[in-house]
């Protein structure tokens, strides 16, 4: 038996602005994205690979999840995202006007930095050495 993570799930209010925040700042491709005939859209963004972990973007319905979109972890970090360039990345957001919370941490054995989506989730961006 093998066993995986597959999917985190995102609340959003715009299935288009959400995907583009991901796919601009952070390079993320749509690895799913249909629609059922219920109208139901399935759009899942990461990195290429095979057993890849995911985000699955989830439109907002009612007024219960429409208060927790930007805030459906109770204000913890919604996600850890790995990057081989903490410096280039923190760039890139820089230049892309992405909310920093926390700037860039150079240490000997860590190297991470802390951003908001666009909705306001804290996103944790770590450096693997």
């Amino acid at each position: 038996m093998k066993n995986y993570l597959g999917r985190m799930i995102v609340l959003v209010n715009d299935y288009e602005a959400a995907a583009k925040f991901y796919e601009k700042n952070f390079g993320f491709h749509r690895l799913f994205d249909t629609t059922s005939p219920e109208g139901e859209r399935y759009l899942h963004l990461g990195t290429k690979g095979e057993n890849v972990l995911g985000i699955w973007l989830m439109l907002a319905t009612g007024a219960e999840q429409q208060q927790k979109v930007g805030h459906q972890t109770g204000g913890a970090p919604l996600m850890v995202i790995y990057t081989s360039d903490i410096i280039e990345l923190y760039q890139q957001l820089i230049v892309n006007k992405v909310q920093i919370s926390k700037k860039p941490m150079l240490g000997d054995s860590f190297r991470f930095l802390h951003c908001l989506d666009l909705y306001g989730n804290e996103l944790v961006v770590v450096e693997l050495n």
